[in-house]
């Protein structure tokens, strides 16, 4: 199995939340991950590519793993900070 997503990382919970609130709201999730997120992906709109079993953290890869394609998560930490994940993609 396979996954593909896109993620904004933060690494304050306040700010997380707020980005979080205005995704739900249907603003553009590229668009919100170019200008807030810390990870290099930011320049690709949190775009991640496609990754399998043990590339990513435990606690992503598990939210990643209960999303429907296309769905959005809740706030995800891990040691890096807050992640708010949308998958784009599965495959087997």
């Amino acid at each position: 199995m396979e996954w593909k997503a896109s993620h904004i990382l933060v690494k304050d919970r306040a700010l997380a939340d707020a980005i979080l609130k205005r995704v739900k709201r249907g603003e553009n999730f590229g668009g919100l991950a170019k200008e807030f997120s810390i990870c290099g992906s930011k320049s690709q709109g949190g775009d991640l590519g496609w990754f399998g079993p043990g590339k990513m953290v435990p606690k992503f890869e598990d939210a990643v793993k209960k999303l429907k394609t296309g769905q959005i998560s809740g706030l995800v930490p891990t040691q890096f900070g807050f992640h708010i994940i949308k998958k784009t993609g599965e495959k087997d």
